[in-house]
């Protein structure tokens, strides 16, 4: 009897091993991404308010940064999107000053928060999602910006700012903190002092050092994190700088630093709209070059390719002790490389323009070049080499003004201002959306293929989005994809969600 139940006995027990390996099918909701609309709304403030949000699908719960009258984070009920719910907040004073940024995983909630004195070291509060309850504290570097966790859920890392005080008296190292969760937390904050030597080559190709003292470490200012599908390789956004960094995240260390160099508005397709007095839009060719700068950057990884997706804002250094921005009327254009300088410099033409004093200057004063800042764009970058591979040139400009969105008032600074971005799978397709604070709308493009970006939609949003969140259909309370925009000058939320097809 034994002889014959055995061979029973151990088919069951293979056929059990195999169904229990076997993968999980693909959660699929088959969405036009083409087709986003807004489903619900919500308003948790005025000018501060919801910045960045972090969606936990444990407790279908919302985490926003609110900087309004009190510095906290507000919980959001977000079991129905159609009517959410403010049901609790966490305030910030025990920890230091605002908070910047926020991040979940595995029912965790990871904030980055600056000091009350801005230059001392920021930190880290990690709380659980469900009672709120704080979990740790870790010390990171000065100013925290930006936060989030690495898809395995093993690293916490941050990009610190470190901005000066507005005499320049204090100006702390811009850092990266990495932080080992299953490591008690323990922490490492690196910054940029092994490339001091590579200052010169750097900035020969666009790389920019020019606070006061022009003292590298302190120069560099990290601002937003990307990190790898396998959680081996971070990238980060140096703003102020124009470049990108690559960091070995498990050997704690920065790899390359990638200046991203200059636009050509010169050049066809790169045509722009330099004057807030014209009274129209009027795109054309100048003898103007686009400083990138990037805020927001995210990874998508394509046959064995990381490409990295940036927001190309642009910001200016305006302190006590330096003030780089100026307009052309008031400036001298170096009459050899502009022989038309007065023309240029009339407020219909070039002379509302804002431009950097740090580029482009002759020792006598003169300039010689104008440089811009921002590339009012979002561009495609190889994260391998650093190399450029698609920039949007000026399609957000003419989508913006074609949906009757386009802010004259903002042609003689940054233009529509692309800050946030994001990408997430919707249906079969690859799908970026691009956050523009001076539109008010996000920029709906398919990227399946990453190097031929194409437009699909703009969605009008509330006033300066901050934050653009994807929740896959998968992770949804309605098993729908669902997009999250926040917008820190009037407080608001909206949400949208694609047709099915």
């Amino acid at each position: 009897m034994k002889n014959y139940l055995l061979p029973i006995l151990l088919c069951i027990f293979l056929v059990s091993c195999k169904k229990d390996s076997a993968p999980e099918p693909e959660f699929f909701v088959n969405e036009d991404p083409a087709t986003f609309e807004e489903i619900g709304s919500i308003d948790i403030g005025d000018v501060g308010a919801a910045e960045i949000t972090a969606f936990d699908p444990a407790t279908n719960r919302l985490f926003v940064v609110n900087n309004g009258t009190v510095n906290k984070i507000d919980v959001i009920d977000f079991k129905d999107p159609q009517h959410m719910v403010v049901i609790n907040s966490i305030n910030m004073a025990p920890y230091g000053g605002a908070v910047n940024s926020v991040a979940v995983y595995g029912g965790k909630l990871a904030a980055a928060i600056e000091s009350v004195d801005k230059q001392a070291n920021g930190k880290v509060a990690v709380f659980k999602t469900d009672d709120l309850s704080e979990v740790k504290v870790i010390n990171v570097g000065a100013l925290p910006d930006m936060i989030t966790y690495s898809p395995d859920g093993k690293y916490i890392l941050t990009a610190n700012e470190g901005e000066p005080n507005t005499t320049y008296t204090n100006d702390p190292a811009g850092t990266i903190s990495i932080i080992s969760v299953a490591d008690n937390y323990s922490v490492n904050t690196i910054d940029f002092a092994g490339y001091v030597g590579q200052k010169a080559d750097l900035m020969a190709k666009g790389f920019r050092i020019f606070g006061v003292g022009n003292d590298f470490v302190k120069d560099i200012e990290p601002e937003y994190i990307t990190i790898s599908a396998d959680s081996k390789t971070a990238w980060v956004t140096l703003q102020e700088n124009n470049g990108i960094a690559k960091i070995d995240i498990a050997a704690k260390s920065i790899t390359n630093i990638f200046p991203l160099g200059f636009k050509d508005y010169n050049a066809a397709g790169n045509e722009i709209d330099p004057s807030d007095k014209d009274d129209k839009f009027a795109l054309a060719k100048w003898p103007v070059k686009g400083i990138y700068m990037p805020d927001a950057i995210v990874v998508l990884e394509q046959n064995g390719i990381p490409y990295l997706f940036t927001a190309n804002e642009g910001d200016a250094r305006e302190y006590t002790a330096l003030t780089e921005v100026k307009r052309v009327k008031d400036i001298t254009l170096n009459t050899t490389a502009f022989p038309n300088a007065a023309t240029l410099r009339t407020d219909a033409q070039l002379g509302r323009l804002n431009i950097t004093t740090t580029l482009g200057a002759k020792a006598d004063g003169t300039f010689e070049a104008l440089y811009s800042l921002g590339a009012r764009s979002f561009s495609v970058w190889n994260g391998s080499t650093g190399n450029q591979v698609f920039d949007s040139k000026n399609e957000l400009d003419i989508k913006v003004n074609a949906a009757n969105a386009y802010d004259d008032a903002r042609s003689d600074d940054k233009s529509v201002e692309p800050e946030g971005i994001t990408i997430g799978k919707i249906g079969n397709k690859q799908v970026a959306f691009v956050g523009m604070e001076r539109a008010d709308a996000v920029a709906v493009y398919d990227v399946t293929d990453a190097t031929k970006p194409a437009f699909l939609q703009l969605l009008k949003c509330g006033d300066a989005p901050e934050g653009v969140l994807i929740i896959p259909a998968k992770n949804s309370p309605t098993k729908k994809s669902l997009l999250l925009v926040s917008s820190e000058n009037d407080g608001v939320i909206k949400v949208y969600t694609p047709k099915t097809i």
